[in-house]
């Protein structure tokens, strides 16, 4: 059996090197598909370990309070909502105050999400964030100062910490400390400017570089005294109790909030999997729409086999006058689209990584090379080899040997 595999790959690349010009233009489809696949495939997993590291830095003592039950992401698409339940907060000032009151907290911020327009001078930036919150999120996110420092208790409230791309794009300069700007027509001062970072993807859904700091009490004043919680960050004192402050906090909240579970209560990997299954969702999105050169390179292979079925009709007759059985033609033909379709995968393993690495330079994020990836480019490659070479390799065990040497007499 092994003697007679061997055989018919012998065969399959002697048919691929006769017709290289063909066989390249039939594995194109293939390599095309694959290389798509794999380049989304290695690049949204790059944006998923970027979060799970930032959870896995923090440790196990971390708790994250989010407005809204944990729904599937896919229907938040769907309906449009992922944004606007992200600003349209169910957690409350008196949420906060409660939660706070607890047993075993170390620390605890909220964050707040503004809308509005961030100018200075003659420049403006509308799609930038304002977020208000307090100076313990900078002691639980720990972000890099440039310069100045972050906010602190006792301070003037019309100060701002703004982050790198949005000091550039207002001020022109990184040097932003003590220079004026304007958020809903209120004046403030900036004390500090953060470094610029690698991985503006982040747990907390804020991209640092382009957003601005102000303290919370500020914020409730720029939204007509009210303050409306997009996320609450609470550190445990210690890991020993850990599960009694979670039970604390939602018998806390659902009291609150008269017995509606109205919000969500993440820990550990499943901080990040709300991000993690967005990117998931839109992954699949984009790799649905990959598939069709999959297919479109399937149908190729097809096409060309077919051809090749009906280019060696002789040859299948003479080695079934020989004794080939039905199943040898059969077996001879599969392999040789598996081939041509396993070769065409290889290509487009290759050059779906070398797009995710080209990519990722205008990315925050380096592209992910796992063995996943890899089964995934295998198992497409030999599906589709499998899925459209066994119809002409029916067609060519079915053929009459006695016509099939008649034919082109």
């Amino acid at each position: 059996m092994r003697l007679l595999i061997a055989h018919h790959l012998d065969n399959a690349l002697r048919s691929i090197r006769s017709s290289r010009v063909r066989s390249f233009l039939t594995m194109l489809g293939v390599t095309i598909g694959v290389a798509s696949v794999t380049a989304i495939l290695s690049l949204s997993s790059g944006a998923n370990k970027i979060i799970d590291h930032q959870i896995s830095d923090l440790g196990g003592n971390i708790i994250v309070i989010r407005p809204g039950p944990t729904t599937d992401p896919l229907n938040n698409l769907y309906r449009g909502q992922l944004q606007r339940d992200y600003f349209a907060g169910t957690l409350t000032e008196n949420d906060l105050t409660e939660i706070s009151k607890l047993p075993n907290i170390k620390t605890i911020s909220p964050i707040m999400m503004l809308s509005g327009a961030i100018k200075a001078n003659n420049s403006a930036k509308s799609d930038s964030m304002i977020v208000a919150t307090t100076p313990e999120f900078n002691k639980i996110t720990d972000l890099e100062i440039h310069e100045g420092q972050f906010l602190e208790n006792g301070i003037s409230s019309d100060t701002v910490v703004i982050g790198s791309d949005l000091s550039r794009g207002i001020f022109n300069s990184d040097s932003a400390v003590g220079r004026k700007l304007t958020i809903r027509n209120q004046a403030f001062t900036v004390i500090g400017a953060l470094e610029k970072t690698d991985t503006p993807v982040n747990y907390n859904l804020i991209d640092t570089d382009n957003a601005a700091f102000i303290n919370l009490s500020v914020g409730k004043k720029l939204n007509q005294d009210v303050i409306q919680i997009q996320q609450i960050n609470v550190v445990a004192q210690s890991t020993n109790d850990f599960d009694k402050l979670i039970s604390d906090i939602e018998r806390t909240l659902q009291k609150e909030h008269s017995g509606e579970k109205d919000f969500s209560i993440l820990t550990g990997q499943k901080i990040s999997q709300p991000t993690n299954r967005f990117f998931y969702t839109i992954t699949g999105f984009i790799t649905a729409i990959a598939a069709i050169s999959l297919v479109v390179g399937g149908i190729g292979i097809m096409n060309i086999m077919l051809v090749t079925v009906a280019e060696r009709t002789r040859e299948i007759g003479i080695r079934k006058a020989l004794g080939a059985s039905n199943r040898d033609i059969m077996w001879q033909f599969l392999i040789e689209s598996l081939l041509i379709s396993l070769i065409g995968g290889a290509l487009g393993y290759d050059l779906g990584y070398l797009i995710a690495l080209i990519t990722s330079n205008a990315l925050t994020f380096n592209p992910v090379m796992s063995w996943d990836i890899a089964l995934v480019a295998l198992a497409i490659s030999i599906l589709m080899g499998v899925v459209f070479g066994l119809y002409p390799a029916i067609r060519a065990a079915r053929k009459d040997p006695i016509e099939s040497l008649h034919e082109y007499d």
